[in-house]
């Protein structure tokens, strides 16, 4: 991990690609508004920048949420889950957090059984 704490990259538990599914929430709703993936480099500059930082499986590279679409997300807080394969993301939201343009990507129809 790119100047980040060794202890940090050792509860890290990986998919065999190297990412960690990175859950965005809003900090003061607690609204879960995304999905993305994070390496080891997209977390370290998650924390140092305090801009969201994922790493693309379509385009096979880093973007920072909000770069090219204007809907940035200020981070808050980041921390991992209870067995560290999930990182908590509490943001603070500027726009859309889908690529649809939706405020969540968790607007989708409704699953009843």
């Amino acid at each position: 991990m790119t100047d980040s704490d060794p202890a940090i990259a050792a509860r890290l538990k990986r998919t065999p690609d190297g990412l960690v599914p990175a859950i965005a929430q809003q900090h003061d709703t607690g609204e879960v508004l995304m999905l993305g993936w994070m390496d080891d480099e997209a977390l370290a500059r998650t924390l140092s920048t305090g801009r969201a930082t994922y790493w693309s499986r379509s385009r096979n590279e880093y973007w920072v949420k909000g770069d090219t679409s204007g809907h940035v997300q200020h981070v808050r807080e980041v921390r991992l889950d209870c067995d560290g394969d999930t990182i908590p993301v509490k943001v603070d939201r500027v726009g859309a957090a889908c690529h649809t343009g939706d405020r969540t990507c968790f607007d989708a129809d409704r699953l009843d059984g």
